[in-house]
């Protein structure tokens, strides 16, 4: 039996602690398999962001979080061939966990107060920055501060936009489309006039067309990448920062984000990020 399958059990708990007042990690945890039992895996990676998480056209998956997973699994003893890789969006992440469709994620999944209520974060993997990306053409957006009164979108599931509106109080149209590859056909039209998110997902869709779109490269806040575990897997949380200590060390993580990020004039991290703590 795959390992996502003993996982609806640890959902089911997880809900039976919030009705009966029990702590949801040792509900989850009480009697279940950590990942770092598991002889496969299912990771939930995005399916349309290049660069990051892209399905190709055989219906695989590529980009450098799935690397980062591909790498993650290898150091828990997991060979790439165990690890099958399905697609989520933003608005689908916690869902997919807490029901057991997934065991992992790894797609450009920010770690924020709110979704450690119902996640356990490994990492972050990667802390990128929020940055606009606007048409070629319009050389009068130098900031994010240019953005007042104009329309930005955002992906279902993100909180780029408010970012900008209760982060910053900076007016502008939030408009939001099903993914980030929706936002960018909106750009592209001219529907909205920036798409705003974290300087990665941005980086990629450049690298594709270059010619149609600028990127500001101005950019503000912090966005720590972390690797989505079921709630309350502490000792999977621990293993996979193990995980990405050396996957830096190694400079394997260089290598990563030169092969995908490596043609745009991004600033890339190469040092260990600081984790967020497994409690």
């Amino acid at each position: 039996m795959r390992f996502r399958h003993r996982r609806v059990a640890a959902a089911a708990a997880l809900a039976t602690a919030a009705v009966v007042g029990l702590p949801a990690c040792s509900a989850v945890l009480d009697g279940e398999e950590s990942l770092v039992d598991a002889d496969s895996l299912v990771v939930g990676v995005k399916a349309d962001q290049p660069g990051l998480g892209l399905e190709t056209e055989n219906g695989g998956f590529e980009g450098f979080d799935v690397d980062v997973a591909l790498y993650i699994a290898d150091r828990l003893g997991i060979p790439g061939e165990n690890v099958e890789f399905v697609g989520v969006t933003s608005a689908e992440r916690e869902e997919k966990l807490l029901n057991g469709e997934v065991d992992m994620v790894v797609a450009t999944y920010s770690i924020t107060p709110g979704r450690k209520t119902q996640v356990t974060f490994g990492g972050p993997y990667y802390v990128a920055k929020q940055d606009v990306l606007v048409r070629a053409e319009d050389t009068d957006i130098q900031g994010v501060r240019d953005l007042d009164g104009m329309s930005v979108c955002q992906g279902a599931g993100s909180n780029s936009a408010a970012r900008i509106t209760e982060g910053l109080g900076i007016p502008v149209e939030r408009v939001e489309g099903e993914t980030y590859s929706d936002c960018i056909a909106q750009l592209r039209d001219g529907r909205v006039d920036a798409v705003s998110t974290d300087n990665l997902i941005l980086a990629g869709f450049l690298a594709e067309d270059p010619g149609a779109f600028r990127f500001v490269n101005n950019p503000f806040t912090d966005e720590k990448y972390g690797v989505g575990l079921p709630y309350g897997d502490i000792e999977a949380c621990e293993a996979v920062n193990k995980a990405i200590s050396r996957m830096y060390q190694e400079g394997e993580a260089t290598g990563m984000l030169d092969r995908w990020f490596g043609n745009t004039d991004l600033e890339m991290v190469h040092s260990v990020p600081q984790f967020e703590g497994c409690d």
